[in-house]
């Protein structure tokens, strides 16, 4: 139970959660607000605005940074990390979502000249450098108001 005890008062994890669910919880807001729907999918799925990713890692960061020191080890380690995740996020996973955007047409010009079963591909995967951004911007906001 101890264990367990511990989880749940870490700062950092508290945080670092804190910021994704934050993250998520606007994508379903900023649906609403452009579609005029309630969309639940966007609470779980990936890409839009702002980026779960960059809010969760810049979170992390952030707060390792304020509780163990900016010259830490462990703050140099988490940097190095976020640093990454934000690559790939607006990087390799948005062009994913670039060649799911080509191969979904070339489904349905297929389809309109006979019918195939393939499926959809997830188009929306990575995210805009922008989104990438305000995802950083709003760990960097949470873990300065819980540290």
């Amino acid at each position: 139970m101890l264990f367990f005890q511990k989880i749940v008062r870490n700062e950092v994890i508290y945080t670092t959660l804190l910021s994704w669910f934050i993250a998520q919880t606007l994508k379903v807001i900023i649906t609403l607000i452009i579609e005029k729907k309630v969309n639940l999918y966007r609470f779980v799925g990936s890409g839009g605005m702002p980026s779960s990713h960059s809010s969760l890692v810049m979170g992390l960061s952030t707060a390792i940074g304020l509780k163990h020191g900016w010259d830490s080890t462990l703050y140099a380690i988490s940097i190095a990390f976020a640093l990454i995740v934000m690559y790939d996020a607006s990087g390799v996973r948005r062009a994913v979502g670039k060649q799911a955007i080509i191969l979904n047409k070339m489904i349905q010009d297929r389809q309109n000249h006979r019918p195939i079963g393939d499926k959809r591909l997830k188009e929306l995967i990575g995210h805009t450098p922008v989104e990438v951004f305000a995802g950083a911007i709003l760990g960097i906001f949470i873990a300065n108001m819980v540290i």
